[in-house]
C-alpha cells in the first residue's frame, strides 16, 4: 500500500510514493517551464503540469513494479497563490499567473487606494501585495475582457489539478489565506473585498482543511494518469506548507530556509502574529500558524546566471569557482529582486542589481555574489522577525539548492546560525503524501511524521565570515533604499 504525493514546483512537477512503514520508495519529476515574456511577468501553462502528473504517477509505478490498486489515496500540494481562470467547461482560459507575477504593479496600488490597509491586514493577515489575487484578476479584466468574458472559475495551481483528478471543485485553505480574499478570523471569504476585486463568489471552490478527501479519482483522469478510477484525493497544501511540516517545523521557534527557484523562509507558530511585511499561513496541523517569507527569485536567478553566462559550466563546477572566492565576493554585492519582490518589501517594481563591479571580478565572483545575494534577502527576514521578539530556536535547510555545500555554508553565515540539512527530502511532495494519509486514516498523529524525517548533518556557521557578512548586509540594506525611488523610472524598460 502506498500514497501517492504530486507536487506542482515552479521549475519541476515531482511526485513520491510514500510506504507507511518504509518511507519514500519512489521518486520522479518532469520539468515545467515558466516563462517571463515581459518584464516582471512570470507564467506557466496548467496542460504541462496535468501532463506532468501522468508522466511523474507511472514513472513511480513502475519503479515500485506496482499497479495503481496499490495506492490509497493522493495528496497534491503546488505553488501558491497562483491564478487560474476555467471556462464552465473546465478549460484553462490563460496562463497560470504566478505568485512571484509583478504585471498589476498599477492595480496593487489602485487597490491600497481604495482600502485601510491597516483594516485588510487585520482581517486577511496579509497586506494587498505583488502576491495578492485581487489586483491581479483586475489586470485581466482591462487587458484580457474576451478571457474574463468566458471564465467560470478561479482556482490555483494544486486545487487545478484536484479538479482534474476528481471534477470538484476546491480550494485548499491557505490558498484562499494567500489571496488576501479570506477573512483569517471568520474563516469566511471576505465580501468587501471580493466586490472591490469584481469576484464572483461562486468562482471560487468550497474551502477545505488539507487532509480533507474531497472527491476520487475520475474514469477519465484514470486513462490520463494511470490511476485507478475512484482512489481518494485529498486537498493537499501550499507547497511551502507541505514543506515546512515535512522538515518537522512544529515548535514555536522553529524556522526553515527553502533553498529552490523562489526562496522560502517559515517560521512556526502556536499563536497568531501578523505583520505587514512577511505572509501568514495556517500550519498543516490545525491551531498552529506559520509565519512566511517569500522571495520572488532566488534559484531562478542562478538558472538564469547559468544559462546566460555560464553555459559551458555544471553547478559543481559553479561552485567550485565560487569557493575559490574570498567571502563577500570582494565588494560584490547582488540585490536579487529580478522579478520585482514579495516579502519582506513588498516592491514589485524593484530590480536586480549588480553593485560593485571591477575588471578584477570573475566568474566565480559574480555566482558567488548571487549566493550572497540570496542570502542577505533571508537575512532580511529575520531582522523583521528579530523587531517582534521573534528568534530561531532551530534552523533547517531544505529544497534542491541544499545539495549545493557553498550555498548552504553561505546561508549558515549570513543568517549566523547552524542549519540541519535532511537526509534525502524530497520536499513538498512528501508533505502532500503523508497530508493524503491522514486524510485515508492510515496516519493516525500529525506526529507521524516525524518517523520520515533523518538530519544528515549540521551546517555550522563560521563566526568570523558571520562577522564580515554583517558589514555586508548593511550595505545591502542600503543599496535598496538608496535605489528605491529610480527602480519605477525604469519600470517597463
Amino acid at each position: 500500500m502506498f500514497l501517492l504525493g504530486i507536487d506542482i514546483g515552479t521549475t519541476a512537477t515531482k511526485g513520491i510514493l510514500l510506504h507507511p512503514e518504509q518511507g519514500v520508495v519512489a521518486e520522479a519529476e518532469s520539468p515545467s517551464t515558466l516563462r517571463s515574456p515581459h518584464v516582471g511577468w512570470a507564467e506557466e501553462e496548467p496542460a504541462e503540469w496535468w501532463d506532468n502528473v501522468a508522466v511523474v504517477t507511472q514513472a513511480c509505478l513502475q519503479q515500485v513494479g506496482a499497479n495503481a490498486d496499490a495506492i490509497a489515496g493522493v495528496g497534491v500540494s503546488g505553488m501558491v497563490p497562483t491564478l487560474i481562470l476555467l471556462d464552465d467547461e473546465g478549460r484553462v482560459l490563460h496562463p497560470s499567473i504566478q505568485q512571484n507575477d509583478a504585471r498589476a504593479h498599477r492595480e496593487i496600488q489602485e487597490f491600497n487606494d481604495r482600502v485601510d490597509g491597516a483594516d485588510v491586514l487585520a482581517r486577511t493577515g496579509s497586506a494587498v501585495t505583488q502576491q495578492s489575487i485581487g489586483p491581479k484578476f483586475l489586470w485581466m479584466q482591462r487587458v484580457h475582457p474576451d478571457v474574463m468574458a468566458r471564465a467560470a472559475h478561479l482556482m490555483g495551481s494544486y486545487d487545478y489539478i484536484v479538479y482534474r483528478l476528481t471534477g470538484c471543485f476546491s480550494c485548499e485553505r491557505n490558498w484562499a489565506l494567500e489571496s488576501g480574499l479570506f477573512d483569517l478570523h471568520r474563516e469566511e471569504w471576505d465580501e468587501t473585498l471580493l466586490d472591490l476585486s469584481a469576484i464572483p463568489r461562486d468562482w471560487l471552490g468550497e474551502v477545505h482543511w488539507p487532509s480533507d478527501v474531497v472527491g476520487q479519482v475520475s474514469e477519465e483522469a484514470a486513462v490520463h494518469t494511470g490511476l485507478r478510477a475512484g482512489t481518494p484525493v485529498v486537498a493537499g497544501s501550499a507547497d511551502h506548507i507541505a514543506s515546512a511540516f515535512s522538515a518537522g517545523l512544529k515548535a514555536p521557534g522553529d524556522l526553515l530556509v527553502k533553498l529552490g527557484g523562489a526562496g522560502d523562509i517559515l517560521y512556526s507558530l502556536d499563536e497568531l502574529v501578523i505583520d505587514s511585511s512577511l505572509f501568514l499561513d495556517y500550519h498543516v496541523i490545525p491551531g498552529k500558524y506559520l509565519l512566511n517569507g517569500c522571495m520572488a527569485a532566488s534559484g531562478s536567478i542562478i538558472k538564469w546566471f547559468r544559462q546566460g553566462f555560464a553555459a559551458d559550466a555544471d553547478y559543481a563546477l559553479l561552485d567550485a569557482e565560487g569557493g575559490d572566492t574570498p567571502p563577500g565576493s570582494e565588494g560584490l554585492i547582488l540585490l536579487p529582486y529580478f522579478l520585482g519582490e514579495k516579502t519582506p518589501i513588498n516592491d514589485p517594481l524593484a530590480r536586480g542589481v549588480l553593485f560593485g563591479l571591477t575588471l578584477t571580478h570573475t566568474r566565480g565572483h559574480v555566482y558567488r555574489a548571487i549566493l550572497e545575494g540570496v542570502a542577505y534577502g533571508f537575512r532580511h527576514h529575520l531582522t523583521v522577525l528579530a523587531e517582534r521578539g521573534l528568534t530561531a530556536s532551530r534552523g533547517r535547510v531544505t529544497n534542491g539548492g541544499a545539495r549545493s555545500h557553498l550555498w548552504k555554508q553561505v546561508t549558515a553565515d549570513v543568517l549566523n546560525i547552524p542549519l540541519e540539512r535532511i537526509a534525502r527530502h524530497p520536499g513538498s511532495s512528501l508533505g502532500a503524501a503523508f497530508i493524503a494519509g491522514k486524510g485515508v486514516g492510515i496516519f493516525e498523529r500529525w506526529d507521524d511524521i516525524e518517523r520520515f524525517i533523518e538530519i544528515s548533518e549540521v551546517i555550522e556557521p563560521d563566526a568570523g565570515v558571520s562577522a564580515l557578512y554583517d558589514e555586508r548586509f548593511a550595505v545591502y540594506r542600503e543599496l535598496y533604499e538608496r535605489n528605491r525611488d529610480l527602480f519605477p523610472r525604469v519600470a517597463g524598460s
